[in-house]
């Protein structure tokens, strides 16, 4: 009945080595592609696992057509991190981004030689587009149009920075911008492009400025959630997925478009990280970095199902390329995995670990079962828990052992219980070390 990603992926691969299949017929036939990325929305404030105060029909639609991912987490605990993993595929410290955010004096940003998404999909003949907040540097090389994207219509910064005009392309046509109208504004720039390009594959990448603070709504919206302002702003976005549903369902696309809902990080000041312990900025727990994930596909991917296999943003880039039979960069280390198999619902990752970073250190490492902290603040301090005893003869652990098949909270450490599970996450993490802290010493000299 519903037609399985490896097949489809078969089609694409046929496509683009037959030579009885001219360019244009391949391009129309490609899928499309659109990611709607929000800022600091917590993993408990949408879907099923949301707020009762809370109501977001437009999303929940989204995971009962399609797939909800469980354990699926950003690559970073803040905005410029997060950013850079999503749209290359690779750990930000890779790219020189690892360490904290962008600012609007900031002197770096994204390289002129990493290879994002839309950079990638723009080789084989994709219309790509970026709306909302770029956060990846404004510096020559860095800017939205010099990585791949056709079109920008956004911020260049996070919303609580100044200056704060609004840009299309390098131009700014706001110098103060009136954000009650931004969530609207940046829905109907993509209705109208998919409009525009709906004969045409496309991407777009729409990064919602909020609920980052400070948080703004229009009049429709002002007051509509039983969650205050906050939830006022989700509801507003919830209604933006919506609209855009609803246009590619006008324009003939539905079933030939996949759209992946998610968060940048962890929910900051308001809003709901579920279950799971600490919020955006925290140095190694899971309510910082773990993220809302649905994806829907008509026809593709199938309804209504889970998955817990573990995965995380930078998943993202390879995925996408293998949708479009673009070939994954062998040039350089990309981090991500496809991870179509778990779109369709397997419990199986393709990735053995995971990195969990603050700033540029690796601060846990987290397999499917297992997650193995070493690093957490304590009152602004990033406390170490490795190693036996420090000058004032205090013990510490040699990390922090979480079993989350028990319990997926990271209240009781079983370090005592598993000693061989301990070992292999230490030798994990020293490798990791080895190849990724490195890096980040010195990266902007």
């Amino acid at each position: 009945m519903y037609k399985k990603l490896t097949l489809i992926f078969l089609s694409v691969f046929v496509f683009t080595n037959n030579d009885l299949f001219a360019q244009d017929e391949f391009l129309n036939k490609s899928p499309n592609f659109i990611v709607i990325s929000t800022d600091d929305l917590g993993y408990g404030d949408v879907g099923s696992v949301g707020s009762e105060l809370i109501q977001t029909p437009h999303i929940d639609r989204m995971e009962r057509e399609g797939v909800r991912l469980t354990n699926h987490f950003s690559s970073a605990n803040v905005c410029t991190p997060s950013r850079a993993g999503l749209l290359t595929g690779r750990y930000s410290i890779r790219s020189g981004l690892a360490d904290h955010v962008l600012f609007p004096n900031s002197e770096h940003g994204l390289p002129h030689d990493e290879i994002t998404i839309a950079g990638a999909l723009k080789e084989v003949g994709y219309r790509t587009s970026i709306y909302g907040k770029w956060h990846l540097g404004t510096i020559d090389v860095s800017w939205p149009t010099d990585h791949g994207f056709d079109e920008f219509f956004g911020i260049a910064y996070s919303n609580d920075m100044v200056p704060l005009p609004l840009y299309r392309n390098r131009e700014i046509i706001e110098e103060t911008l009136d954000q009650t109208t931004l969530t609207k504004r940046l829905t109907y720039e993509v209705t109208d492009f998919i409009k525009k390009n709906s004969n045409d594959p496309f991407f777009i990448y729409l990064a919602h400025p909020m609920p980052h603070v400070p948080l703004f709504t229009s009049e429709e919206f002002e007051g509509r959630s039983r969650a205050g302002l906050y939830g006022d702003v989700i509801e507003e976005i919830d209604w933006s997925v919506g609209e855009i549903l609803k246009t590619l369902n006008q324009m003939g696309i539905d079933d030939n478009t996949l759209v992946i809902f998610t968060s940048d990080n962890g929910p900051w000041f308001e809003g709901s990280a579920g279950d799971f312990r600490e919020r955006k900025g925290g140095a190694s727990w899971d309510g910082g970095f773990r993220v809302p994930f649905v994806v829907r596909w008509p026809g593709v991917i199938p309804p209504g199902i889970t998955s817990d296999a573990i995965s995380m943003n930078f998943d993202v880039f390879p995925t996408l390329l293998t949708l479009a039979g673009v070939s994954i960069p062998t040039d350089r280390v990309i981090d991500g995995k496809n991870i179509l198999s778990v779109l369709e619902g397997s419990h199986a990752s393709p990735h053995d670990y995971l990195y969990f970073f603050d700033n540029e250190k690796i601060t846990a490492v987290r397999s499917q079962r297992w997650k193995f902290v070493v690093n957490s603040y304590y009152r602004g301090w990033l406390s170490p828990f490795e190693g036996e005893r420090n000058g004032n003869q205090h013990y510490y652990h040699p990390g922090l052992l979480f079993d989350l098949e028990l319990s997926s909270e990271e209240q009781y450490s079983l370090t005592r219980e598993y000693p061989e599970i301990v070992k292999k996450m230490i030798e994990r993490l020293e490798k990791g070390r080895e190849e990724l802290e490195v890096l980040g010493v010195n990266y902007h000299e």
